[in-house]
């Protein structure tokens, strides 16, 4: 007669080949949700250029940077598939690995407690070359607006539905928020 555990499970089932591969699993599987369940929120924003997007996030809305997260470092970004949706991105965002290859390029905010910020080139210039900030998540320009807000930026909402405003940066450039809907 087998041996049982207080579950009543015979310790041979769960010590041969077959019992520790399905004990294996549910070890991988808890982990796994542990892992993908305290990752941070990211809302990701394709800019016209990084650099005056770090100006303005980093000096005027006052941004701490962030780490990047762990899961974006498995090639999460790949799996967007954005390059298709004109005309609000550039053409060579379309032929150039580099914007999506392996590393996580890009600014990274902490936006919330566990809401992070991605900044990405990519997008192109707006009307009269203004600068361009394009966003697929009302959410994550509602918070951007909110920190224009409480800093005091100049800003002009034109629409709530798509959310698009308008702000005005350090050095009078016109920055152009704007939420695409799919």
């Amino acid at each position: 007669m087998p041996m049982l555990l207080g579950l009543g499970l015979p310790i041979d089932g769960l010590l041969s080949t077959q019992g520790i591969m399905v004990m294996l699993l549910v070890g991988y599987a808890g982990a796994m949700w542990m892992f993908l369940s305290s990752a941070p929120k990211v809302h990701t924003v394709m800019v016209s250029d990084l650099e005056i997007a770090r100006r303005f996030y980093e000096g005027m809305l006052q941004m701490q940077t962030a780490e990047v997260p762990l899961h974006y470092y498995y090639n999460y970004e790949q799996t967007l598939g954005t390059a298709s949706i004109d005309p609000v991105f550039s053409s060579s965002m379309a032929t150039t690995p580099q914007s999506y290859g392996p590393s996580p390029d890009g600014l990274w905010y902490q936006l919330k407690k566990n809401t992070q910020l991605h900044v990405v080139s990519g997008a192109s210039h707006g009307h009269r070359d203004r600068q361009r900030h394009v966003c697929f998540d009302h959410d994550c320009l509602e918070q951007i607006l909110m920190r224009v807000q409480t800093r005091g930026v100049r800003y002009k909402l034109r629409r709530d539905s798509p959310l698009n405003f308008l702000v005005k940066d350090y050095e009078g450039r016109v920055i152009e928020m704007a939420e695409i809907s799919n």
